[in-house]
């Protein structure tokens, strides 16, 4: 699977929400990255 194309600014800021390594963020498939940006969107929305 290619790496996702997203600029290097997001991928740290993504790893730093998410508490996960860059390496595992820039792998990760695009289906499961979104899933994980919209659980970080609820727990936002529910504080």
């Amino acid at each position: 699977m290619p790496p996702l194309r997203i600029s290097a600014e997001t991928a740290v800021t993504l790893a730093k929400s998410l508490n996960m390594p860059i390496e595992q963020i820039m792998h990760m498939p695009q289906h499961v990255l979104m899933q994980k940006l919209a659980e970080l969107e609820n727990k936002k929305e529910d504080k």
